[in-house]
């Protein structure tokens, strides 16, 4: 795992960021989904091959960056939901097959668990010749699984955002018998300045500086716009730092948790100072050799003039600089 998916993975594992990315995009920023009822789930999932022992292939173990159960009330009822995030730092451009594999990985995990169960509980003496079969009562229920895409980067995602965008043109009426399977993205590019307030955690502020980490005048209103941007955490600065070379440190100042945060607003001041200063350097430089050059031309004419010398007779004897030359050649 790369230093990107790393921190991207921690990031996300928190529960108020877990929980803030689903409720920004399923519920509008409204805070259904409670932090407190999110509880992590092994994420490796295992592809079990059909065939007996002696023809099946080796399991393919998947890694998922992170999946999360939530229990919630819906009409006094518990219903429960199996949530995912998959971190992206770059355009995935078969992100539909690859979430659609992982989900139906997860399906298929329930479903053995449901037959294990049974097996165990050694209930299949009432089940008919069917549900015996299938290991599968037709009393039993799959939890919904709902993957969704968080990518960290600031281009606009051109991927395909479903299985039937990644085909070629081919017959509608046969087309529509294949299922699709569409992809649910947040990406940075695509949200809309007035939709980052429906934001309730830090997500706001990574993604809104990854969305204007290109545009110094942009990201220097919207950092100053925003004091949250005063105490980004470790996490967060790991973060930007990693996906879109942000160049932010620590402070040596504590929050209210003894952890050190960074200043942004700050840290984008001082980068501002520090490239006008350069600059200025830059400028006086330019300045120091413009009148160097202009000198050197006086004293070249002079010499041409009272020794009848050429302008390259004049260069060799004063042994003019190639550099120096090329400086002097329009004028001579």
């Amino acid at each position: 795992m790369g230093v990107k998916d790393t921190v991207t993975a921690k990031y996300m594992r928190q529960n108020n960021v877990f929980a803030d990315a689903f409720n920004y995009f399923v519920y509008e920023g409204e805070q259904v989904i409670d932090p407190d009822s999110l509880e992590e789930l092994d994420t490796r999932e295992i592809e079990v091959p059909y065939g007996g022992e002696e023809g099946a292939e080796q399991p393919v173990q998947r890694t998922r960056d992170v999946i999360k159960s939530v229990t919630a009330m819906t009409d006094q009822k518990a219903a429960y939901l199996v949530l995912a995030v998959e971190n992206q730092s770059n355009v995935h451009y078969a992100m539909a097959v690859r979430n659609m594999v992982y989900d139906a990985l997860q399906y298929a995990k329930q479903v053995e668990k449901a037959v294990a169960s049974h097996k165990k509980s050694g209930d299949y003496k009432a089940a008919d010749s069917d549900e015996f079969l299938s290991g599968f009562m037709k009393s039993d229920h799959l939890l919904p699984v709902a993957t969704l895409v968080i990518y960290f980067g600031p281009k606009s995602w051109d991927g395909p955002m479903s299985i039937h965008e990644m085909f070629q043109a081919s017959d509608p009426k046969m087309l529509s018998i294949v299922p699709d399977y569409r992809i649910n993205l947040i990406a940075p590019a695509a949200i809309e300045d007035s939709d980052f307030g429906k934001f309730s955690s830090t997500l706001k502020e990574v993604l809104a500086f990854i969305k204007y980490s290109g545009n110094r005048d942009k990201l220097e209103e919207v950092v100053n716009s925003d004091q949250e941007f005063c105490t980004l955490g470790r996490t967060e600065v790991d973060v930007l730092n990693a996906c879109v070379n942000a160049d932010l440190s620590l402070n040596q100042r504590l929050d209210q948790t003894g952890e050190e945060v960074c200043n942004v607003c700050l840290a984008i001041q001082t980068m501002k100072d520090e490239a006008r200063a350069d600059g200025k350097a830059v400028g006086r430089n330019e300045g120091r050799n413009e009148g160097r050059i202009e000198a050197l031309l006086l004293t070249v004419r002079n010499l041409m003039q009272t020794m009848g010398w050429s302008a390259e007779q004049t260069m060799d004897n004063m042994k003019v600089s190639d550099a120096d030359r090329k400086a002097l050649a329009p004028f001579l």
